[in-house]
């Protein structure tokens, strides 16, 4: 489980295929007493585990699945990732709630400053909501706004100077994650629709929420 406050920046020393997926091996700023073989590690929003410690290089597996549904098969040598180690109870929440789990990659449309827009695509549109939350490439952002094919993002200028975001161009593609606790809601209304057998958005009435369980 993450924040998506990133922790720091990591450069890419290589990627190769390897077996069935891929080798991904960075220089990372943690210290090696606080990293072991085994722990999780989100590199651009992606949930790792670090199989490898060399010194001030860890090195992970990506599994095709991984690699065709994120950016990290992208990567080119000293390319910059963003790094943050696995939550502790013990730790502040100060971003949302993510799980290293990407739902898909979208392109950013346009760069005006430190206000970026990305397209929209799939189903991802769904759970996402104008002040809601969105990990992009494992930053936890706010949603300024939403039109009918994108949705926007400001960067503040602590994010700005300290993530791979200033990096980014138009027509890059990122990692998406949107909010689990929206991806739960949706599963729960959508599977009361289908036990009801009728559509929520026709209105409610007391007949309804008899039904549903809101009224006895």
């Amino acid at each position: 489980m993450f924040t998506g406050i990133i922790e720091g920046m990591g450069k890419v020393i290589s990627l190769f295929p390897h077996n069935e997926g891929m080798l991904l091996t960075l220089e990372i700023p943690f210290s090696e007493d606080t990293l072991s073989a085994g722990q999780s590690i989100c590199v651009n929003g992606v949930c790792l585990t670090l199989t490898r410690i060399e010194k001030n290089r860890g090195v992970f597996f990506i599994s095709h699945t991984t690699a065709a549904s994120s950016n990290l098969s992208r990567l080119k040598t000293c390319d910059k990732v963003n790094l943050e180690r696995s939550l502790r109870l013990n730790q502040e929440l100060g971003g949302h709630i993510l799980t290293g789990h990407v739902d898909e990659m979208v392109a950013i449309k346009s760069i005006q400053g430190k206000d970026i827009r990305f397209s929209m695509q799939g189903n991802t549109s769904r759970f996402l909501v104008t002040r809601g939350s969105v990990a992009i490439d494992g930053i936890s952002f706010t949603i300024a706004s939403m039109e009918k094919d994108c949705f926007s993002i400001t960067v503040i200028p602590h994010t700005w100077d300290n993530t791979n975001i200033k990096y980014r161009r138009a027509g890059d593609m990122v990692n998406v994650e949107t909010d689990i606790l929206a991806k739960y809601v949706w599963r729960c209304l959508d599977s009361m629709q289908s036990t009801l057998g009728y559509p929520l958005s026709k209105g409610l009435t007391h007949e309804k929420l008899k039904a549903s369980g809101f009224l006895f």
